[in-house]
């Protein structure tokens, strides 16, 4: 009955899950779990809630039956500048207005449930549904694009609103991730296994001035306006992928921990296929983590994660935006149409490899053993290059640091009520204008955020 009850909990809160905001390691939060952010994603190799098995599915086994539900609320501060330029606007230069920008929609909920069930002394099996990645950008106002629509010539230059000079501008992905996983354990080693399913949506506004560099309209000879650029609302895409992970109680301190998610292969966004790399394509990268877990008292422990998600295998993510010189319409000479937007190697974010290094501790109170005081620091690469900047203004996850801190607290009842914060310092980075090498743009970002969970 009680685990029916659990059940129906987890359904209801499904359609929830996925939260929509730029986050924070690449665009991945930092961690998964009231627990295990509130040590900055460490603690891999010492799962303590349910969670847990989505950041390593061999953890089930080890946490027997618990159950979670939680609810982050996130906050990224996001903004663009832009300086004078020389070109502005002439001489086929595509000019940002001068000014910083900020991006509206500032507080995003991402809430969770997971679930652990154990079927014997050796074996369990768990559910977990999240939403761990997403971008989200919204410049509802101010900024401005200057070029001349005609070319070179005699024309003069327009100045149209708008960051990139069709209106109102961003982007908007949101992902929900749900995992079905097995685990078993012989002797010191535990090994799991999970099915992840993902859902995506995604809609991209305000950016219709790209539309000579796509592919349809580079096929097409220049007469054939794509519709599958901007402005098309909400899609949805559908994935599979999977999940493995060990960890091996190597003494009663000691404790390692190993996971890897394979690529998640995603349907393409037919409402933006001239938009993605391979029409529409975009893949959840795959990602691999070890953790190492010493308990040096009964009262304290600390952690270390090492987590790399690959976003430049992801074309549509990691494609530099000079691939976009090579297309026909370009003006430059190119004849790839391949290389225009939504082309097999279409121009993308040009984002790199991520690595993060996670250290976290914990340690129970001395005074009021239902206190469990938790602290962490991560720091990782920014996947942003200053020459991509200016597509970027889109996705800035240019953040690589994050502090953070929490407390757990047993109640009577033996349930545990959780709570962690995360202050992302401001990152920036600045990089030439790739259509008016003569203008800088700079981005930045910090973040905030606060999580609350039940466990029991």
């Amino acid at each position: 009955m009680k685990l029916r009850t659990k059940v129906r909990s987890t359904l209801f809160i499904l359609p929830f899950v996925a939260g929509s905001a730029l986050a924070t390691n690449g665009y991945f939060t930092h961690g998964l779990g009231v627990k295990n952010k509130a040590m900055a994603g460490a603690g891999t190799a010492n799962p303590e809630e349910a969670m847990s098995i989505a950041n390593n599915p061999a953890a089930s086994v080890q946490l027997g039956d618990t159950f979670q539900v939680g609810m982050a609320i996130f906050s990224p501060r996001r903004e663009y500048s832009a300086s004078s330029s020389m070109a502005n606007g002439n001489g086929g230069a595509f000019t940002l207005a001068e000014g910083t920008v900020s991006s509206d929609s500032n507080y995003f909920p991402i809430p969770y449930v997971a679930l652990s069930r154990k079927i014997n002394d050796t074996s369990a099996w768990g559910f977990a549904a999240y939403g761990r990645g997403g971008m989200n950008t919204n410049y509802e106002t101010g900024g401005a694009a200057i070029f001349d629509p005609d070319g070179p010539g005699a024309a003069p230059v327009m100045i149209m609103p708008g960051p990139f000079g069709a209106g109102e501008a961003g982007v908007d992905l949101s992902q929900l991730f749900t995992e079905f996983n097995y685990s078993w354990k012989k002797n010191s080693l535990s090994i799991g296994v999970a099915a992840v399913l993902s859902a995506q949506i995604f809609e991209a506004k305000g950016i219709a001035t790209f539309t000579p560099y796509t592919k349809d309209f580079a096929a097409s000879g220049g007469t054939a306006m794509p519709t599958t650029l901007s402005n098309n609302g909400y899609d949805l895409s559908w994935g599979y992928g999977a999940k493995v992970g060990l960890l091996w109680t190597v003494n009663p301190q000691l404790q390692l921990g190993l996971a890897y998610q394979s690529k998640i292969s995603m349907d393409e966004f037919g409402d933006y296929k001239n938009l993605f790399a391979q029409g529409g394509g975009f893949d959840i990268p795959e990602s691999m983590r070890f953790a190492v877990s010493y308990q040096f008292s009964p009262l304290l422990a600390l952690h270390y994660d090492l987590e790399s998600t690959q976003f430049d295998q992801v074309p549509s993510v990691g494609n530099p935006l000079a691939n976009i010189y090579s297309c026909p319409t370009a003006g430059m000479g190119g004849m790839a149409v391949e290389n225009c937007l939504g082309g097999s190697n279409g121009a993308g974010f040009g984002w790199d490899s991520v690595t993060v290094h996670k250290f976290g501790l914990a340690w129970q109170s001395t005074t009021n053993s239902s206190l469990t005081w938790r602290a962490g620091i991560s720091m990782g690469d920014n996947p942003v290059k200053p020459e991509n900047a200016l597509f970027n203004i889109l996705a800035p996850g240019v953040i690589k640091q994050h502090i953070t801190a929490g407390v757990d607290y047993q109640l009577d009842n033996g349930r545990e009520l959780s709570l962690a914060v995360m202050y992302a310092p401001e990152e920036s980075l600045e990089g030439s204008n790739a259509f008016d090498p003569t203008q800088r743009i700079g981005l930045r970002m910090k973040q905030f955020e606060i999580e609350f969970a039940l466990n029991w």
